[in-house]
């Protein structure tokens, strides 16, 4: 099978002459280029005998030319192969490099000739730095459908999210970073559609290289999917005005084509042999769960994904791509993970791709699937430990606690996770590497997770099945819903304690839409298949929203305002590095930390001291002190050379700290409410 670099020019290139189409295919033992007339796209206008090429340097590329292979032209492929695989000979499949596609009556997918033209006007990409990345995971239609900001016929769009309104709202929250879940053209299972259920996140896709069509106003969707991709393209170009980029999450792994039996669309009937991981026998190796995994091990797939995020880098100028189930892009022919994987070392290596944001969500499942610490660096990565040690400091130990006087964890663990997870990270690829968050789109609400004990699941119609089991939440007495005010300010002061964790910890924080106001799903914890007001963003809030808001805004102020708080480099003992971690780490009574502090599941207070390193920014100290026991305890301020006072700049146990003393001093004893979180900004002394 020829290197992947060889592989060039698939899909539709347009010349003199018209189009000419190439698809790669080792197993097809014949290729038709099928026309069809552009009004009616069910009515075939020309059939063409395309012809294989096993000797040039492309090595078994199917190629058809015709004068009307141009810009709006609707096309698809009808192939034959041996017996005994899965190919469809009557089926119209969809170009696996179509950068457009067009519907029949009946729902059939034909490729639809692109024409890419459009007007960035000199706006250019943000390019971001990663220590000030604060990312935003967003559904396209669940960010903007309910807001009564929009003109009705945008919301839940494109355009919605681009509208003015939508970018006021990510800019003043702080964020730099749109992470958009899949925007890719996917379909709903065929399971969910006999469930009368649709498929809501979008991880099911049906072509890499077309915007999801659904996701475009009205007025787009009936110009056709060139408009579609106007449109997209737009709301890059206006977010990007706007100084916020626009990451992708990008799936990969695998396709709607399902299991074997399943909907044969594109790779399974071009070549299923080689497109989809199986045995000799051609029984599928599952390592998604999804039906199907792409084989990665060879070099026409790998080139596929290559090309596809050089489309969307280049030619649609998004910043960025999260890639769902990444490891199992990383898999060699016997399916083990290799981290040199060629696919994963050209992506870095590309020249059109080095500036781009890649993250890795760092596993799959399938044997030997979690690799969180192991991609290679120039990648970042979901950080599930994380998100589970946040979790269990703030939530499962406190009802630990409730249930038996004491904690199961000391600080210790927390400690390494707030520093950027350094025993994860090699110090080569340092705490950037580290994607922290402490809720996604799968799993609980930050609401949901301070709210409920265990998942209720019941509405996706699996009985309770699906969804994860293992949440490290706490409902704090009551599942669910509750009236009683010392629940839901235990609650509240939970989730202010998450949010500032996670957006006062080294490494590059990522918030979940509506976790900023405490938007709830009502103990769904996997509402993948839920598209409605359970899962869009609600516009109208109750005052502790707004308040916490508000909490979740000076988070991120603080944060880009800190440069002590986002750290380049892991440092290095007794050497002073650029951008580096610079800790120091005491204990209640301002005494450097000794190992039983660090291990004693009855030592729950932390006080640590991190000072910027700068390359870029000015000198800058900050105190954050984390108490987790639900009883107030008194500190004693570090004495620190160079520290000759504190100024309070946050407390968690507080919506507003206008009224709280600002100013104390190295020695002095400060009071830190039950299960809370201080932050200060350290000062040298006065001459």
């Amino acid at each position: 099978m020829p290197s992947p670099d060889l592989l060039r020019d698939l899909g539709v290139r347009s010349g003199p002459d018209g189009g000419t189409l190439r698809v790669w295919s080792a197993n097809a033992t014949a290729m038709d280029l099928l026309l069809f007339d552009e009004r009616d796209p069910a009515w075939t206008t020309a059939t063409i005998r395309m012809t294989r090429d096993a000797d040039g340097d492309g090595g078994d590329v199917w190629s058809a030319t015709s004068p009307e292979l141009r810009p709006g032209a609707r096309y698809g492929l009808r192939v034959r192969g041996p017996k005994g695989q899965r190919f469809s000979p009557d089926t119209v499949l969809i170009d696996p490099y179509a950068r457009g596609l067009a519907r029949t009556g009946t729902g059939e997918w034909r490729g639809y000739v692109q024409d890419d033209a459009f007007d960035w006007g000199g706006v250019a990409k943000p390019r971001v730095p990663l220590d000030h990345t604060v990312i935003y995971e967003a559904h396209v239609k669940g960010l903007t459908k309910l807001n009564p900001d929009i003109p009705e016929q945008l919301r839940g769009t494109y355009a919605g999210l681009a509208h003015p309104s939508t970018i006021d709202y990510l800019k003043d929250l702080g964020v730099t970073t749109v992470e958009l879940l899949p925007v890719q053209q996917f379909v709903s299972e065929q399971r969910l559609t006999k469930m009368g259920l649709a498929n809501y996140w979008g991880y099911n896709t049906l072509n890499f290289f077309t915007p999801h069509a659904a996701y475009a106003s009205r007025e787009a969707q009936h110009g056709g999917t060139g408009a579609v991709l106007r449109e997209f393209k737009g709301m890059v170009r206006l977010l990007h005005e706007a100084g916020l980029e626009v990451v992708l999450d990008v799936v990969y792994n695998h396709t709607a084509e399902e299991g074997p039996r399943g909907p044969v669309t594109s790779l399974r009937g071009i070549d299923d042999r080689s497109y989809y991981r199986q045995t000799a026998d051609g029984d599928y190796i599952d390592t998604t769960g999804c039906g199907n995994t792409v084989d990665y091990s060879k070099p026409a797939a790998q080139r596929l994904v290559l090309d596809s995020l050089r489309y969307w880098s280049e030619e649609v100028q998004v910043d960025g791509f999260r890639f769902d189930l990444m490891a199992t892009l990383g898999r060699d022919e016997n399916a083990e993970f290799q981290r040199e994987h060629p696919l994963l070392r050209a992506i870095l290596d590309d020249p059109a791709l080095r500036d781009q944001k890649m993250i890795a969500e760092p596993w799959d499942v399938g044997m030997g699937g979690w690799q969180v610490g192991n991609f290679p660096d120039g990648y970042s990565e979901w950080n599930d430990g994380y998100r589970d040690r946040i979790r269990t400091f703030w939530l499962t130990d406190v009802a630990h606690a409730r249930a038996h006087g004491t904690a199961q964890h000391g600080i210790g663990s927390l400690a390494g996770r707030i520093a950027g997870s350094n025993h994860v990270f090699s110090s080569q690829r340092g705490p950037l590497a580290s994607i922290d968050f402490v809720t996604a789109h799968d799993g609980f609400t930050a609401a949901d997770v301070v709210a409920f004990d265990t998942k209720h699941n019941l509405g996706n119609g699996e009985e309770n099945r699906d969804g994860s089991s293992d949440n490290h939440s706490y409902n704090h007495g009551v599942e669910g819903p509750t009236r009683d005010r010392t629940v839901l300010a235990a609650r509240r002061k939970a989730i202010r304690n998450l949010l500032g964790t996670l957006l006062l910890s080294a490494g590059v924080p990522m918030i979940t839409a509506g976790d900023e106001w405490g938007r709830s799903q009502n103990g769904n914890n996997n509402a993948y298949c839920h598209d409605g007001p359970l899962t869009w963003m609600h516009w109208e809030r109750d005052d502790w929203q707004e308040e916490l808001l508000q909490v979740t805004r000076t988070l991120t102020r603080l944060r880009r305002e800190n440069p002590a708080l986002r750290p380049v480099r892991f440092g290095r003992f007794g050497e002073t590095v650029p951008s580096a971690t610079q800790m120091d780490w005491y204990n209640t009574a301002g005494e450097a930390m000794s190992r039983e502090n660090w291990d004693d599941p009855s030592q729950r207070t932390l006080q640590y001291l991190a000072a910027s390193t700068p390359e870029f920014e000015e000198f800058n100290r900050i105190l954050l002190i984390v108490h987790g026991v639900e009883a107030p305890v008194e500190v004693t301020l570090p004495a620190h050379e160079g520290v000759g006072g504190y100024t309070l700049l946050w407390d968690s146990s507080h919506d507003d700290i206008s009224g709280l003393a600002a100013d104390h001093v190295p020695g002095e004893q400060l009071t830190v409410g039950p299960t809370s979180m201080l932050l200060l900004r350290a000062h040298p002394p006065t001459v």
